[in-house]
Order: structure tokens, then sequence, then C-alpha cells
């Protein structure tokens, strides 16, 4: 059986952090964004931080911030893993995880036009880059950085590249079972999902989730045909 790996993002209280943790998430994203709806500042991540239990991974989400800036989030609490969202080179990124010795996921907005080979040609570069990266965290395009709350078209991720990637974009418990029945991606990664509100998670969104997960986990394979051209 595969074990798909899921991530809740964008995690601002206790309560919601607990949920995460309890219903069976692998890593929590805490999203260090000032003009993001779900943004923490330093004081906040810093009171929140010691809930954070082991073994399960705390994501640091930066949107072009400094060196500086990234190694605050990382001295204020447990971040395993930073996400990368904005306009940042592969230079930059291996620039800022050398610093903080960290390693680091890229976020590649999909646009309509993106081929699988840009994908690819993506991984390769960044993977040159920096013995830090980790991989890619696929996401739909829009004129905005952070998630978009959009599914992009999951035939675009050539089959080599799926087992990966951390699927990301318009996640609900309504599509993830189909969604990681059809990629197979290493992990998936939800926000606005398993939201009541702006940064105000549900409880049972996220449970049900999890489950919904776990339910593609334990299906026969359908990704015979989705994939693509692999030009």
């Amino acid at each position: 059986m595969n074990r798909t790996r899921i991530k809740i993002c964008g995690i601002t209280r206790e309560q919601d952090l607990r949920a995460a943790v309890d219903g069976g998430a692998d890593a929590l994203g805490f999203v260090f964004y000032p003009k993001s709806p779900r943004y923490l500042a330093p004081e906040q991540w810093k009171a929140l931080a010691p809930a954070m239990p082991p073994f399960v991974n705390g994501v640091g989400l930066f949107v072009n911030a400094s060196v500086d800036e990234v190694r605050q989030a990382v001295d204020n609490g447990p971040i395993a893993l930073l996400q990368f969202h904005g306009d940042e080179t592969a230079e930059q990124c291996a620039a800022i995880a050398a610093a903080v010795r960290r390693p680091f996921v890229r976020a590649f907005r999909v646009k309509p036009d993106t081929s699988a080979s840009d994908l690819l040609e993506s991984e390769a570069q960044y993977r040159v880059a920096s013995a830090w990266f980790s991989g890619l965290l696929l996401d739909t395009w829009v004129d905005a950085y952070g998630g978009a709350g959009k599914v992009f078209d999951w035939s675009l991720i050539p089959k080599e590249l799926a087992p990966r990637v951390v699927l990301s974009g318009g996640l609900s418990v309504q599509n993830v079972t189909s969604a990681v029945m059809r990629v197979r991606p290493f992990a998936v990664d939800i926000s606005s999902g398993v939201e009541e509100s702006k940064g105000i998670k549900d409880a049972r969104k996220i449970a049900a989730f999890i489950d919904a997960v776990r339910a593609a986990d334990a299906s026969p394979d359908t990704s015979e045909s989705h994939h693509g051209e692999h030009s």
C-alpha cells in the first residue's frame, strides 16, 4: 500500500495544530508571509512552537523573504523544511537554505501552457543548484503568491516525476481521493480546503481529508493514461 504524506498548511492556532496532529498529518505548514491572511508574526510563532510534537515536521512558507527573516523563523521554533513560494531563483533558494541549514521545497505554480518537460527541467535545475533541495510542490498559477485554492491539470505531471512531488492547489475532501489515485504524488498539501474561514481550520474537515487520502492509498492505481506525453 502507498502511504501518501499529508501536509496541513496555514496553521495559526494551537487547537488547529492539535487537530492536524491527532488526525495523522505528517507535516504542518506555517506562513511567514506578511500579506497572507494566514500570516504568523514572529511572536505568534514563538508562542505556538512549543505545541509541535516530535516526528511531525514544521514547514515554513516564505515569499521573497530575506535570509534574516528565514533565520528568525527557524530560530523561533522547529522548522524542519523551508517552502519557497515567491520569485526566488534557484541560487537564492540555495543560499538561504545553506545559511539556515535546512532543506527546502520549491513551489512551482503550474500555468495552462506548462509542459511536462518544464517540470522536469525545473526539478533538475534546483537539484543542481543545491544539495538542500527536497523537491517541487506543484500549485496552480494565479497572479498572486501563496495558495490559489484552484486545481490545475494533473495530466501535465510526468509519470516519472509524480512520486517525488507534493501535490497542492485546490485540493478538497471531495477531490483528493481521485487526485491521489491518478497522480500518486509523494505528498499532498492543503490549506483553504480544510478551513472554516481564512486561517481558522475545521477539525472535522481535516479528519475527513486525511481519511480521503488514506482511502486512495488503499485503492488500486488508476494512473494508466492520465499523464499525457513525456515530450
